[in-house]
């Protein structure tokens, strides 16, 4: 597999480095594909939503709507689809939160700790982002459901389907395998499931993200849709 050559800002100043920035959106992050399949769909109404990774134009777009916050779940590193969505953001005063999580990972204390932090600090109105909008988004905004209007954690799953994208028959169905660790967990220990502090009391004790990694098989179909034909990150 080729790796592509990390973007640099110095890079991004000049004509050349914009045009492969674009192109790397358009191509690498499937731009291109988003002007005929929008995979936005609305978490709390009015107030949150779950997209893919906007061009600058869609942005705007969100801007136009009374979005005041952009949380990009893919991180601040240096490349062609940040570089342009922080020029963006910048541009259009909207609010640019970076908080990493990722698709193949079981998520740890510190991105559960995050993400409940994170949506009671930021403005409102607001959308998340990954890359296809499918799986960190769908992790986000169960975590959102969970959090924020307080829905039990199997409800708030309802997030992490092939609706939206989630193929939990992949390695991205780590994710749901670790949040049913806690449903269960609570079941047992006759806790509610929406609780808050079950979860945390949970999260910070037997629970172990490489462990449930390791122990977590994918199907080798549901691999192969989300490693060699989806693409996702």
């Amino acid at each position: 597999m080729t790796v592509a050559r990390p973007f640099t800002r110095e890079e991004f100043a000049t004509e050349a480095g914009r045009k492969r920035a674009w192109r790397a959106l358009m191509m690498g992050d499937h731009g291109a594909l988003r002007l005929i399949y929008d995979n936005t769909h609305e978490v709390a109404p009015g107030k949150l939503w779950r997209s893919y990774q906007p061009s600058p134009d869609r942005l705007k777009r969100w801007r136009d709507r009374g979005v005041k916050t952009i949380i990009n779940l893919r991180g601040d590193t240096p490349s062609g689809f940040f570089l342009l969505e922080e020029e963006a953001c910048r541009d259009l005063g909207l609010t640019l939160e970076n908080f990493r999580v990722y698709s193949r990972e079981a998520p740890s204390l510190e991105v559960l700790r995050g993400a409940c932090a994170l949506f009671e600090r930021i403005e409102y109105p607001a959308m998340m982002h990954c890359k296809s909008g499918a799986d960190r988004a769908g992790l986000m905004a169960t975590l959102y459901r969970f959090f924020v209007d307080g829905a039990p954690m199997s409800e708030a799953m309802e997030h992490l389907s092939f609706r939206y994208g989630h193929v939990r028959q992949g390695k991205t169905g780590v994710i749901d395998f670790a949040l049913e660790k806690f449903i269960d967990h609570a079941r047992r220990a006759g806790k509610s499931e929406a609780s808050r502090a079950a979860l945390f009391e949970w999260a910070e004790g037997d629970y172990d993200p490489a462990a449930v990694k390791q122990e977590f098989m994918g199907a080798w179909w549901g691999n192969l849709l989300t490693e060699r034909l989806l693409r996702r990150e």
